[in-house]
């Protein structure tokens, strides 16, 4: 890793003159520098015999010595198919192993497990972290499935998230060697939450509200928000007819600055038809769309605000099945320039004033603009449920979205992408993640089962756990929503939730927090807020907190204790 500084204390040490007595430092030395190497001489003979034995470490490629680094040894065992070889390499680190789990499984030659890849699994699982078994998790569970044709979506690291989309070309996986994997990476994320302690719970409350949120383990990327709602959750809009999009900037001093906030329509095949934005401030009959009209400098301390105000069932009665807003500088300012930029959304009575003003108790998301990013494609609506999908999607400036007119389908195929990536139920949810919390450490689990639509009640499900029933399967009841041994009308989920659980120790996971059991205690986690908090007899958590339980380090480190891998 750091070539320069060897190759100069190279210089001084002159380690080819003693390599007699230090064989391996000048093998090591010969593979820095690519040394030409001829066995006709003592010196290269010498060289070629300390090669061969390591051939761990490095490899004889004509008159060079290579380095046989880890990642070019799995990636020659995966280019010729042999999956023993690939499965012992990838088990040396658990991480990578279960990144490359999809890759692997198609080297199978059937439905059973190459022997080298359950003894992989078995050693290395424990000292996996949280977030690629979960991503391993969602990944692998729809892989059974045949979707070639479509399209795979990726976010590579980075500042910013930035997709990249291919063609799904990967024939499907047999099913029975699907669900034998599925099976022991939940085994394991059930054995950490019963291993991470704590008191069992009497009772476990899930809202099925939560399957809609999506598990933020890798969110470094992800702006930061007034709600911290994961990237590809889905969002419930705020009642009301109106829904107002917000861009607010303040511009660096003596560095004009200009922001835009346009949002496209397309119709259910994806197909572009119109935009709102600087160009065209109306879009749809009676304005379903409104621009407030473009502002091309922000100066301090006041800045400058640009609206959208979109009017949802006139846009549906339109024609129009899907909005997706972008905000861009149009003068490639990066937004990370700017001292203030940030935008978001709130609702508007559908009878009220249609001006300017602002009211912060309206808002209901707000997030920043951030990194070395020209292009953000925040969300993506779907104008008919009423349901945003949370998309934090940076764009590159040279593909043209600065003129959305121009490129509105381009942008359609990238939203369409996203919206079907996160749709496609590869990606581990909340729902997932309660679910498997609750199963490990209760025997008894109460679920608020949402109703389709506002003149449905909710209804509360209550499970039990049979006499000697394995955790796994208790969760599979419970994921799947199979009958429960009880089911209530609930015209108040809530109040009925505050019953069940009265004087309980209770573990508590809702998506708004709209109840709050008397003399109880226990674990509370909830998205927004409510009406009803849990009291401070609840120790409150996150979804980070949650996550952290699957990575404690007691945990990861029993495998590390026992000798199995090298801290």
């Amino acid at each position: 890793r750091h070539p320069t500084a060897w190759k100069r204390a190279a210089e001084r040490l002159h380690p080819f003159e003693r390599h007699a007595r230090h064989p391996r430092a000048a093998l090591a030395f010969a593979v820095l520098r690519g040394t030409t190497v001829s066995a006709a001489t003592p010196f290269g003979a010498a060289l070629l015999e300390t090669a061969a034995a390591h051939p761990d470490a490095v490899r004889v490629d004509g008159d060079r010595i290579r380095p046989a680094t880890w990642s070019g040894r799995i990636e020659e065992a995966l280019a010729h198919g042999d999956a023993g070889a690939a499965a012992a390499l990838a088990g040396e680190r658990p991480g990578e192993l279960v990144r490359r789990l999809d890759h692997l499984l198609r080297l199978h030659p059937g439905e059973e497990f190459v022997p080298e890849l359950e003894k992989a699994l078995e050693r290395a699982l424990p000292a996996v972290g949280a977030g690629p078994l979960l991503s391993a998790l969602g990944a692998l569970r729809a892989r059974a499935e045949d979707r070639r044709g479509g399209r795979r979506v990726f976010f590579p690291r980075g500042e910013v998230a930035r997709a990249q989309v291919a063609w799904d070309e990967r024939a499907p996986l047999p099913a029975p060697l699907v669900g034998e994997v599925v099976a022991r990476l939940e085994a394991e994320v059930l054995r950490r939450f019963a291993a991470a302690g704590g008191e069992p719970y009497e009772l476990a409350v899930l809202d099925s509200g939560l399957a809609d949120l999506t598990v933020p383990f890798g969110e470094r990327t992800a702006a930061r928000a007034l709600v911290a709602v994961p990237r590809g959750s889905t969002q419930i809009l705020p009642e009301g007819e109106v829904l107002r999009l917000f861009l607010h900037w303040t511009e660096p001093a003596g560095n004009r600055t200009d922001l835009d906030l346009s949002v496209a329509f397309f119709d259910a095949e994806w197909r572009f038809t119109g935009v709102c934005d600087y160009t065209t401030l109306r879009h749809g009959p009676r304005g379903a769309a409104t621009h407030s009209g473009d502002l091309t400098s922000a100066p301090a301390p006041d800045g400058a605000t640009e609206y959208v105000d979109l009017d949802l069932a006139a846009l549906a009665g339109n024609g129009d099945a899907f909005a997706v807003p972008l905000v861009f500088a149009f003068d490639n300012v990066p937004f990370d320039e700017l001292p203030d930029a940030f935008a978001g959304f709130m609702a508007l009575p559908a009878d009220g004033p249609r001006d300017s003003s602002y009211d912060p108790r309206s808002v209901r998301q707000r997030f920043d603009l951030a990194g070395q990013s020209r292009v953000c494609m925040p969300m993506v609506v779907d104008l008919a449920s009423r349901r945003a999908l949370w998309a934090d999607v940076h764009l590159p400036p040279s593909g043209g979205f600065q003129s959305v007119a121009s490129h509105g389908n381009r942008l359609g195929s990238v939203a369409r992408d996203v919206w079907e990536h996160f749709g496609s139920g590869t990606r581990t949810s909340m729902w997932d993640l309660v679910v498997w919390r609750a199963a490990a450490r209760s025997r008894q689990v109460a679920v608020v089962r949402r109703s389709a639509g506002p003149e449905l009640p909710d209804e509360l499900w209550l499970y039990r756990a049979g006499d000697g029933e394995p955790a796994a399967a208790f969760a599979s009841r419970i994921s799947a929503l199979e009958p429960p041994q009880e089911r209530r009308g609930a015209a108040d989920a809530d109040a009925e939730v505050a019953q069940v659980a009265e004087g309980k120790r209770v573990f508590l996971a809702t998506v708004h927090a709209g109840a709050a059991p008397a003399a109880a205690s226990g674990t509370a986690y909830r998205l927004f807020p409510g009406p009803a908090e849990a009291s401070g007899e609840f120790a409150r958590v996150s979804a980070g907190d949650l996550l952290a339980e699957l990575g404690r380090a007691d945990i990861a480190a029993t495998a590390v204790g026992r000798g199995r891998y090298p801290l």
